[in-house]
C-alpha cells in the first residue's frame, strides 16, 4: 500500500497559479518573472481545474492553412470549458483563426448541436507569439466526465516548428481549409497520432475539486497501452477517482516518451518542464513523480546520486509552489536491451530513496506491484507489454489500482 509522509500542501502561490503568454515558452519562470500581458489579453488560467493535458513539445514543422480536430478524453466535468493553446517551442507567432470543441460521436464526426465557438478576449481568432501560450475565454454550458472531446482548430498562417505532442495513443484528424465548424466527417478524411498545438483543457467542476498531474516518460504516455481506448495508467486512475469520492478528480498526463529527469532529450527534461506542464495548470494539488528509468539506461546512465539530487530538486520546486508530491518506485525492466546489472544496482538504490527517505509527501510502489515473485528485477510477464519496460493494458491498470486515492489530495493527514 502507497505510504502517506508529511503532507505539505499549502494553498498554491497567484504568481504559479496561472500562465501568461510569454511567461511558459519553455523551461521554468521563477515566481514574479512573467513578463506582464498586453491589457485584455486572453492568456490568464483564471479558476479551474484541468480535465486533460498533455505535454508539447517539438514535433515538426507547422503548416499554412491546416485545420487540426484533436480527440482528447476528459477526467473531470464541470461548466466553463477552457483550452490551452501553446506554441512554446514555435520560432514565429502561429495564428488561430477559429477553434471549437464539441463532443465526439464516432471517428471525426461530432454529436450533433456540440460543437460550440470558442473565443480569445471576445475574438474569433488569436495569435500567439513564438514561445507563447494562451487560454480561451470560458465556454458557458457543462462538459462531462470521461467523454471524448474534439477540439478543432484552423490555423491560416504557422510556419516554423510546430509545437504539439507526438505520441497521442489516440487517433486525431487534420484537413486542409478550415471545416472547423462541421460536425460531419466529410473533411476529416486525414488521421494522425499526435496532437498539434492543444495541450491542456479546463473546467469549472464542483467546489473543492482539485487535480493530479502525473509527470512522467512513456509509460505514463500510455505506450504498449490500446490505442484509443483510453488505457494509460493515468486514465484507470480517473476512473478510479471519479468512484471513489475523493476531491482529487482531475488527471493530467504530463508523460513524455524518452523523456529524462535531469537530461533533455525526447523533450525537455522533468527539471526543465516540471512549471509549465505540471505546476502552472490549474486546480493541480499534487504531482506523481514517476520518472528515472530512461536516466539509468541512458548511456552514460545516471548514477544513483544524481538521479536522488534532481528528485530533490523537483520536490522541493513543487513545495514552493504549494504542491505535495508523490513519488512512484521505478518499475523493474530486466530483458530490455539496455538492461545491466549496473543500471539495476541504481534502480534499486534509487527506489530505497523513493521508499524510505520520508521526501515525498507519499509513495506508490509500481516496482512491488509489477515485478515477478520469481524474478523481481523483471516485469511480471502478464503485466509485461512485449518488450519488458512497459506495461500492457493490465499492467497498466494494476498500476493506477495500486495508487491510494487518499495520498492525492494534499489536505489529507
Amino acid at each position: 500500500m502507497p505510504r502517506t509522509a508529511r503532507p505539505r500542501c499549502r494553498a498554491a502561490l497567484a504568481a504559479l497559479s496561472t500562465c501568461v503568454a510569454l511567461g511558459c515558452g519553455s523551461g521554468t519562470v521563477p515566481p514574479g518573472d512573467q513578463p506582464t500581458p498586453p491589457p485584455n489579453a486572453p492568456t490568464a488560467a483564471g479558476r479551474g481545474v484541468v480535465t486533460w493535458a498533455s505535454s508539447a513539445g517539438h514535433v515538426g514543422e507547422a503548416v499554412d492553412d491546416r485545420g487540426y480536430r484533436l480527440m482528447v478524453h476528459t477526467s473531470v466535468g464541470g461548466s466553463g470549458l477552457r483550452v490551452r493553446l501553446s506554441n512554446a517551442f514555435g520560432d514565429r507567432p502561429v495564428t488561430f483563426a477559429n477553434v471549437h470543441a464539441g463532443l465526439q460521436r464516432r471517428g471525426a464526426a461530432l454529436v450533433p448541436g456540440s460543437n460550440r465557438r470558442l473565443t480569445f478576449g471576445g475574438a474569433r481568432s488569436v495569435t500567439v507569439p513564438a514561445g507563447g501560450i494562451v487560454y480561451s475565454d470560458p465556454l458557458p454550458g457543462r462538459v462531462p466526465a470521461g467523454r471524448t472531446l474534439a477540439v478543432s482548430l484552423y490555423v491560416p498562417r504557422a510556419g516554423g516548428a510546430l509545437t504539439g505532442h507526438w505520441m497521442a495513443m489516440q487517433t486525431s484528424y487534420t484537413t486542409h481549409g478550415d471545416h472547423t465548424t462541421e460536425e460531419g466527417a466529410a473533411h476529416w478524411k486525414r488521421r494522425t497520432g499526435s496532437w498539434s498545438y492543444l495541450d491542456a483543457v479546463t473546467v469549472r467542476p464542483r467546489k473543492g475539486t482539485g487535480a493530479v498531474a502525473a509527470l512522467g516518460d512513456s509509460i505514463t504516455d500510455g505506450w504498449h497501452s490500446t490505442t484509443d481506448r483510453n488505457r494509460r495508467w493515468p486514465d484507470y486512475l480517473a476512473r478510479r477517482l471519479a468512484a471513489s469520492g475523493t476531491t482529487v478528480q482531475g488527471v493530467a498526463n504530463a508523460g513524455i516518451a524518452g523523456n529524462k529527469v535531469l537530461l533533455d532529450g525526447p523533450g525537455q527534461s522533468a527539471l526543465n518542464r516540471m512549471e509549465r506542464d505540471a505546476l502552472s495548470l490549474p486546480g493541480v494539488r499534487t504531482v506523481f513523480l514517476f520518472q528515472g528509468v530512461n536516466d539509468i539506461k541512458a548511456e552514460p546512465g545516471a548514477t544513483g546520486a544524481g538521479l536522488i539530487a534532481g528528485y530533490r530538486k523537483l520536490i522541493d520546486r513543487a513545495h514552493a509552489a504549494g504542491k505535495c508530491v508523490v513519488g512512484a518506485t521505478i518499475a523493474p525492466y530486466k530483458g530490455w536491451q539496455e538492461w545491466d546489472p549496473a543500471g539495476e544496482a541504481v534502480r534499486r538504490q534509487v527506489n530505497a530513496f523513493i521508499r524510505d527517505s520520508g521526501e515525498f509527501d507519499a509513495v506508490t510502489d509500481f516496482d512491488r506491484v509489477l515485478r515477478s515473485p520469481s524474478d523481481p528485477e523483471r516485469m511480471l510477464p502478464a503485466f509485461d507489454g512485449g518488450d519488458h519496460l512497459h506495461p500492457n493494458d493490465k499492467g497498466m491498470q494494476a498500476m493506477a489500482d495500486a495508487v491510494d486515492p487518499g495520498s492525492l489530495d494534499c489536505r489529507t493527514g
